[in-house]
């Protein structure tokens, strides 16, 4: 693994939490009625505090591009989670946030165990598949887990809807990185070869897409809730997809199936934890009440 790549992502990481915590201040003052409904961005776009985080979250994603041509996805997407680390952070200094030991258990066990499980299992080798290879199907599949997770948050309460749109954007940000990856390598052919392709267009939509999604979380719910499941599905459709659509193989060992197993074990007890962190509404929020004690935003 390239130690470069792995510190480039940091970095990278660091841009796109704090891009995080912008967009999700800003977004989460919009009133629920605009979820998943492309008025919300328009309303966002007169934010100056929501383009600050886009201009961080984009400064992020360019970095992180400089470490995808130096490394796999597989190698590298697993780094990024630690967005959630640096987006709770900033919450709680700049915004306050309240992060009991519960939250950073959570955010801990997340982080670690994602990075666990796929750092255990990364695969190797696997090339660039043809434009028109049936193995970018795969992405089809991902587009249809994300429709369901769009209808299985209708009528539910804010903090399920939360993490289910949360976690669609964090399968399109997946599937966003592995074509990232698919427009660098097409680029080492020569630049004009990029525009005769499908992969930068559809770049460019899931990148919109992934970004309603995600905004759509952040103004159902707060920070805590809003972003974990991002944090843990973009790796971890990063890492399949890497496998189905470019033929990358992976560890299979005994010994290496059971830390896999601990991270996945890990990584589902931090969505756990972080799931259950005090609640917060949203006036004429009516699926659901906030808990005793906790008042309603």
């Amino acid at each position: 693994m390239s130690i470069l790549g792995m510190a480039i992502a940091v970095v990278a990481a660091g841009f796109i939490g704090l891009g995080f915590v912008a967009q999700q201040h800003a977004a989460f003052r919009e009133p629920l009625e605009e979820i998943l409904h492309p008025r919300l961005l328009l309303d966002l776009l007169r934010s100056r505090l929501w383009l600050t985080g886009i201009a961080s979250m984009i400064t992020g994603q360019i970095i992180f591009a400089f470490a995808l041509n130096m490394a796999d996805v597989a190698e590298v997407t697993p780094v990024l989670t630690v967005n959630l680390i640096f987006a709770l952070f900033a919450a709680h200094v700049i915004y306050r946030e309240r992060l009991g030991r519960n939250e950073w258990l959570g955010a801990l066990l997340l982080t670690g165990g994602v990075a666990l499980f796929l750092g255990i299992g990364v695969p190797h080798g696997g090339s660039l598949p043809g434009v028109h290879s049936p193995r970018w199907l795969a992405g089809g599949a991902v587009l249809a887990l994300v429709v369901l997770c769009a209808a299985g948050g209708l009528h539910r309460d804010l903090r399920v809807r939360a993490m289910l749109l949360a976690c669609g954007a964090g399968l399109l940000y997946g599937l966003q990185d592995t074509l990232t990856r698919s427009v660098l390598l097409v680029s080492d052919d020569g630049f004009s070869r990029i525009l005769v392709t499908w992969q930068p267009y559809g770049l460019v939509f899931i990148g919109a897409l992934g970004l309603l999604f995600a905004q759509s979380a952040f103004d159902a719910a707060p920070l805590r809730i809003s972003l974990p499941a991002t944090t843990a599905a973009e790796p971890l459709t990063g890492i399949a997809l890497s496998i189905v659509i470019f033929g990358e193989r992976v560890r299979l060992e005994i010994s290496d199936l059971a830390l896999e197993s601990l991270g996945l074990a890990a990584m589902v007890g931090g969505i756990i934890v972080l799931g259950r962190s005090p609640y917060l509404g949203k006036p004429g929020e009516r699926a659901a009440a906030p808990p005793d004690g906790v008042e309603a935003r």
